[in-house]
């Protein structure tokens, strides 16, 4: 005797966000949290929110039962919804939400779980950072959180079907290893079993990628965590996730233009953004005109090399370094920077003494036709009229800018003089969002949301090598200062 089967209805139709016009007409069974409950003379309103977004219900008293459950109804109750699909009145529609067209007339309504009431309103967007982490569970409900998971969620995804179309092997390498002398120290873990004896977490996965390239494992990828236990900077937790790759057999063009290939793939695929092609310029260069191997290249700000100018004048500070090997001395134009105020300068001359520089010149330019005379600035008496002229051609200053300088070892040079660059240049950006396209806004909001608030660089070669390339340490300085 045959046994009939019994069909259980799903506890979930449809995600919230994803309740459209295409629905009109149909029931739907809906789970979620309510965001907002508003009672309008007896009708009341839930806005029912999940991983996809919002729906509004709508309760009629004419169902007196599920009406004295929506009574009761408050914020973040968790909440199981069935109901009828049907157009929002004319003049009501939301074009700012995917479903703001339709709306969901309740039949049934159960509550799973209810809720005290909460420390702050989940889509309040000015919450301290506190807070936040007080609360963490709340604070991941709310939807900017949920974007940028769900946005990092997208790039493991896109980077993983590029790299299996492309013949890579994702090996997964261990946790637990022996400590070996990496960049930082290491996490230690004791081992119960070997007393006195301890595992290193991995700084990160280095030794084992190479023995899987001898091995024969030729393409091999993993997106996986590392430990580091070091100060903490603008891009580096004492945990962080890396998409580690190595390869075997290829030149160095292909590996170019492979992960290139990656990188657009994904911010097409995720972000809807045509990189185009990736610029590229040799290690010296770099360092020449911008004083770091990953120059950021929306600041346009330049170096202005004047080693050359500088080994016979009086004032020391510049022609010590310009006649000592390994010296430089740059130049730094800031247009209408000689609006500056005094207090900036000693606030950037600090600044510039977290990289090793002992100070920082300048001179504003007031008016660049009159030569010495047309320039403000304590150290002009020190130079000659020569020397001045030299530094007012190379650096193209027009009336209105400020030029700031330094002299020192090369690689302090550069290390000061390009984090001053950075943080001259992108304060000028932050003070001009007027400037920037709606786009581009959400293009860097949400590949900040992606990669911690870090940029595409421009990508350095010395003598046809990768460079290993340090983050850049302004953030962090800055906390420091």
């Amino acid at each position: 005797m045959a046994i009939a089967e019994t069909q259980v209805a799903p506890m979930r139709s449809n995600y919230c966000g994803l309740v459209t016009e295409s629905l009109l007409g149909q029931t739907v069974s809906l789970c979620g949290w309510v965001n907002r409950r508003r009672d309008h003379g007896g009708v009341i309103f839930i806005d029912l929110r999940d991983r996809e977004g919002y729906v509004q219900v709508v309760c009629d008293p004419d169902r007196a039962e599920m009406f004295a459950v929506a009574e009761d109804v408050r914020n973040e109750f968790c909440v199981q919804v069935k109901g009828l699909v049907r157009a929002r009145p004319d003049g009501t529609a939301n074009a700012n939400l995917k479903s703001g067209q339709v709306e969901v007339l309740c039949h049934e309504l159960i509550v799973l779980n209810d809720s005290v009431t909460p420390p702050f309103q989940i889509d309040d967007e000015n919450l301290s950072e506190t807070t936040r982490l007080t609360h963490r569970v709340l604070d991941l409900r709310r939807p900017y959180m949920q974007n940028n998971l769900m946005l990092r969620y997208r790039v493991a995804m896109e980077t993983r079907k590029f790299l299996d179309a492309n013949g890579f092997v994702d090996i997964e390498t261990p946790m637990l290893t022996k400590s070996t002398p990496e960049g930082a120290r290491d996490y230690l873990v004791p081992s119960r079993v070997n007393e006195g004896q301890f595992f290193a977490l991995p700084q990160s996965p280095q030794l084992f990628k190479q023995l899987l390239m001898v091995a024969g494992y030729d393409r091999y990828y993993q997106i996986t965590k590392c430990f580091r236990d070091e100060d903490l900077r603008a891009d580096r937790q004492p945990e962080f996730t890396q998409i580690d790759i190595e390869t075997s057999f290829m030149g160095e063009q292909e590996i170019r233009d492979m992960f290139q290939g990656m990188i657009s793939n994904m911010f097409k695929t995720v972000l809807n953004t045509d990189l185009g092609e990736f610029p590229v310029m040799a290690y010296s260069e770099a360092m020449h005109r911008y004083g770091s191997d990953k120059p950021d290249l929306r600041v346009n700000l330049e170096f202005t090399e004047l080693t050359d100018v500088m080994g016979d004048v009086d004032f020391k500070v510049f022609s010590a370094p310009a006649t000592t090997p390994g010296g430089r001395v740059v130049a730094l134009r800031v247009p209408g920077g000689a609006e500056i105020s005094r207090s900036e300068i000693d606030a950037y001359t600090e600044f510039v003494k977290i990289y090793g520089a002992k100070g920082l010149a300048w001179i504003k330019v007031n008016d660049a036709a009159k030569g010495r005379e047309g320039l403000q600035s304590p150290i002009v008496k020190n130079i000659h009229d020569a020397a001045i002229a030299e530094i007012l051609t190379r650096t193209g200053a027009q009336n209105g800018d400020i030029l700031f300088f330094g002299s020192d070892k090369a690689n302090v040079v550069n290390d000061s003089i390009g984090a001053l660059r950075l943080k001259v240049g992108l304060s000028e950006i932050k003070s001009r969002p007027q400037r920037v396209r709606q786009e581009d806004r959400h293009f860097h909001q949400g590949l900040e949301a992606a990669v911690g608030g870090g940029f595409p660089d421009v990508r350095v070669r010395r003598r046809g090598q990768a460079l290993e390339r340090r983050a850049s340490p302004v953030h962090g300085a800055e906390r420091r200062a």
